[in-house]
């Protein structure tokens, strides 16, 4: 990512309808995993990848002991500033860390920034334990490829049959459960990439000119906000949405 977008960042992911959302959907969910004894209730120790401005390290504390990991070495500094988080500056695909050294793995909307994409997946199957979790988001479908995915440094979109195919080169685990998610908006989501992609509106954009630059904060942000939520109840009973923005995949290592 850009620089500037970092700081941008920061605050959206505090306050942005589509960050609140998705946060909440994946505490509940591992919440879920927890209540099924897929996972320990106390002491985890959780891994969690490109952690950004920090957001999803203070909301993954909840569960257990995080230790973050974070690319950028800008962003590693920026974020360890702004929330006093320790933050170790390493990539996906060569994680410092001993085999089985944790419990949950986490990589939130990662795995699209980085070109060798197996071998990221091959390195979090090596840092979880036997019995472990991986639990991934990534943003699907490369007909809502956008100027929004050339500022975050995209290399792709996913539709489910690739991620099964990075996760299935070996017979090490088993997929727990997978879903699209952001369902209900996808449409006009879909409609508004498409017709930016049409006359090229993201490059006049202020800013990072990535598509939350669009957001205002009121009533518009929070009804955004418990329409995309909503759609935790299907989620967490195991209801499969057939598309969506967004992919979640949550992974068991044997």
């Amino acid at each position: 990512m850009q620089q500037d977008y970092y700081k941008e960042y920061y605050d959206l992911e505090r306050r942005h309808w589509w960050f609140t959302a998705r946060e909440k959907i994946i505490t509940n969910y591992i919440q879920k995993l927890i209540k099924d004894k897929k996972l320990g209730t106390k002491g985890l120790k959780i891994l969690n990848i490109g952690c950004g401005p920090g957001r999803s390290s203070q909301y993954l504390a909840e569960f257990g002991e995080v230790v973050s990991v974070e690319y950028d070495k800008y962003c590693c500094e920026f974020a360890s500033e702004k929330t006093g988080l320790q933050i170790i500056n390493a990539s996906i695909t060569d994680l410092p860390f001993e085999e089985k050294s944790f419990d949950l793995v986490c990589a939130f909307d990662v795995i699209e920034h980085v070109e060798d994409d197996q071998l990221a997946v091959s390195e979090m199957k090596r840092v979880v334990k036997d019995n472990g979790i991986i639990f991934i988001t990534i943003p699907a479908f490369m007909s809502l490829w956008s100027h929004h995915d050339v500022i975050n440094h995209h290399f792709r979109r996913y539709k489910l049959p690739q991620i099964d195919a990075l996760f299935n080169k070996a017979a090490d685990g088993k997929k727990l459960f997978t879903s699209y998610f952001n369902f209900f908006l996808f449409p006009p989501i879909y409609a508004v990439r498409t017709i930016s992609n049409w006359i090229k509106s993201g490059k006049n954009r202020p800013g990072s000119g990535s598509d939350f630059e669009t957001f205002k904060p009121g009533i518009m942000n929070k009804l955004l906000y418990r329409l995309m939520l909503s759609e935790s109840k299907f989620l967490n009973g195991n209801i499969k949405l057939p598309f969506g923005v967004s992919l979640m995949y949550i992974w068991n290592k044997n």
